[in-house]
């Protein structure tokens, strides 16, 4: 009886899911966002800000240089953040954080983003980004400054 018992814990413990890490990097949370498309992946993700933008009232923080990496892991701040940010910090977030690390709290989703041309029409390209959606300030804090 002892055998069976043994093979019934074994069983669960390789069919029991992963538990995420406890911090992810841009590499892993790109994954993580990619396995469980379209659900968001909720986490703690680390990442250096090599660039940043602004587009339609949002903030975003890069984790490369160029925002259509599929490398690259987009921390989004969101309009409602944003205000309270610029107060509190004094100045643009994706000015502040730049080249400082940082670990960001919240929902890591897989977003479709289309090509669109001049005039507002959608083509038929569009490539993925792995975005952290960004609603309160205190969803950041800064890990060590630049380097």
């Amino acid at each position: 009886m002892a055998p069976i018992v043994s093979l019934i814990l074994v069983s669960a413990i390789l069919q029991a899911p992963a538990s995420p890490p406890a911090e992810m990097g841009p590499r892993e949370a790109i994954f993580s966002a990619a396995d469980a498309a379209p659900i968001a992946v909720s986490g703690v993700f680390v990442m250096r800000v090599r660039a940043g933008g602004r587009d339609r009232g949002r903030a975003f923080l890069n984790s490369e240089l160029d925002y259509r990496d599929q490398r690259n892991l987009t921390v989004r701040i969101e309009p409602e953040a944003l205000a309270q940010f610029e107060a509190d910090l004094g100045m643009a977030p994706e000015h502040f954080f730049l080249g400082k690390l940082i670990r960001v709290r919240g929902p890591a989703r897989r977003e479709r983003i289309d090509f669109v041309e001049r005039g507002g029409r959608r083509t038929d390209l569009y490539y993925y980004q792995t975005q952290v959606r960004v609603s309160r300030p205190d969803q950041i804090e800064v890990v060590a400054s630049a380097s």
